[in-house]
């Protein structure tokens, strides 16, 4: 009985051994489960020929670090931290763009609390504004002073991940917040005041970015995967609702917050093009008038388009 009972644990151990995936790994990361959530709900990875290992992330600044180092092959970021990061000499690449027909209002902005005496953004001199260094954000807040015909040191940034830069907006340890969706849409939901709203100011490009590595030896793959992701956009865009019970679902979100996100983040698939490359040399210059950024790294090299465009 012995004997009969080792040969069975062996069967099952080989049985087990061969039914393991042996397909490639892909390693995603997603900001605040918003790739992972359209992928999964919109059923896009289904028979894919990979993989795909979802690494979940507060802000661009620490999934571009995680690409750089070769962690992560491929995370969606926006375009002023991919400028921001790739100028700072990341080894990475921007192999895919998205965009939005209209950036909607109140999806990015600079906000005070509602009882702030700041109307204006001359109003903020000297004074201080959180956000994420190199984000959407710190562009946002770079452009509108630079649209008013103010310097970048008419305030004192504070750069913190979203989660402290909230803490310290509501105690009250900075006077303005740069912030975007999901984010912003909780701050105004417990009384902030936009100042300057981004809908003018920011055109909403967003980069699918690869490791160099990644880029080279797993082409096929992530070639693949945008392919996917750009028939999820367009799913989500059509179905909102049921992309935000997933998003709820895979972060936490409060279910208003999740639809709000949804509703807001109708993206869809564009082609890395002369014009989108000129919109990023507008991104880059902001950042280096500001004087935040010192590198002189060629634009267009940073831009790797899919295989046969």
């Amino acid at each position: 009985m012995t004997r009969i009972a080792a040969a069975v644990v062996a069967l099952l151990a080989l049985a087990a051994c061969g039914a393991q995936d042996t397909r490639e790994v892909l390693h995603v990361g997603s900001q605040r489960g918003g790739t992972k959530a359209v992928m999964l709900a919109s059923h896009a990875l289904d028979g894919a020929p990979y993989t795909v290992d979802w690494s979940e992330f507060p802000a661009a600044q620490h999934l571009l670090e995680a690409i750089a180092g070769g962690s992560v092959d491929l995370g969606l970021v926006g375009d002023a931290p991919f400028m921001f990061a790739y100028q700072s000499g990341a080894p990475i690449k921007a192999i895919g763009a998205q965009n939005v027909a209209e950036r909607p209002r109140d999806a990015l902005a600079l906000v005070v609390r509602a009882a702030s005496p700041v109307r204006r953004l001359a109003d903020l001199k000297g004074k201080t504004v959180a956000t994420t260094r190199g984000s959407v954000g710190h562009y946002l807040a770079l452009a509108a002073l630079a649209a008013d015909g103010l310097p970048a040191d008419h305030v004192r940034f504070t750069f913190l991940a979203p989660g402290d830069a909230k803490a310290a907006f509501s105690s009250g340890r900075v006077d303005a917040w740069a912030i975007w969706t999901p984010y912003l849409p909780m701050a105004l939901k417990e009384g902030a005041r936009v100042l300057v709203d981004g809908h003018d100011l920011v055109s909403g490009y967003g980069f699918e970015v690869a490791n160099d590595r990644a880029a080279k030896d797993h082409r096929t793959m992530l070639d693949d995967f945008l392919a996917r992701e750009a028939k999820a956009l367009d799913w989500a865009r059509t179905h909102p609702d049921d992309y935000a019970r997933v998003l709820a679902r895979e972060t936490g979100l409060p279910a208003d917050i999740a639809r709000d996100y949804a509703n807001k983040n109708g993206r869809r698939s564009v082609p890395i093009d002369a014009r989108v490359i000129a919109d990023q040399r507008r991104v880059l210059e902001t950042f280096r008038r500001a004087g935040t950024v010192a590198g002189t790294r060629d634009i267009a090299d940073a831009f790797v388009p899919p295989a046969g465009a």
